[in-house]
């Protein structure tokens, strides 16, 4: 079995134990099968939320790559990140017609409220925060995703509204 603690001896402070448990069964699952990396990154980060460096250390450890060769691939491919993400993405359009309905004050309005800016993740990370051009919905204007949810916005603080939805 994989060694169960962190980068420099002391276990995890970011990922829990039980995490760290579902790494290794991931692991353990495709070890044996070759060009297996991306499906393994996509479950690990299915469960972490993120790939941290640890993370990747203990996956490149597991499927005997090289470190270089795992950060290659997370940093390469938009479908990973190496920062802790909300539960919830929620996406605010700045695309044409949201931007002139007022999709910069829907966003201005969420940055206060949770205090965080674009591509952050509030601290209990129930929320990151992006920005998106137009996921085709003008007729929607403005509007806001959240994960694969769209809505239309009459005004910013509908908005703060609607994410006290997602727990």
């Amino acid at each position: 079995m994989i060694e169960e603690r962190g980068q420099a001896g002391n276990p995890s402070s970011e990922i829990p134990p039980d995490q760290w448990k579902r790494i290794n069964e991931i692991i353990e699952k495709y070890k044996h099968k070759a060009g297996t990396l991306i499906p393994v990154l996509k479950e690990t980060q299915e469960v972490t939320g993120y790939l941290p460096l640890e993370v990747q250390q203990r996956i490149a450890a597991g499927l005997n790559l090289h470190p270089s060769q795992v950060y290659g691939v997370v940093t390469f491919y938009s479908l990973f990140t190496m920062t802790p993400r909300g539960r919830h993405t929620v996406r605010v359009c700045l695309g044409t017609a949201c931007y002139v309905r007022g999709g910069q004050a829907i966003l201005d309005r969420l940055r206060r409220e949770f205090n965080v800016d674009v591509n952050e993740t509030t601290p209990d990370r129930r929320f990151t925060l992006e920005v998106i051009n137009c996921p085709g919905t003008c007729g929607l204007a403005p509007v806001m995703c959240v994960d694969e949810d769209v809505h239309g916005i009459p005004e910013p603080e509908k908005a703060v509204e609607i994410l006290k939805e997602y727990p």
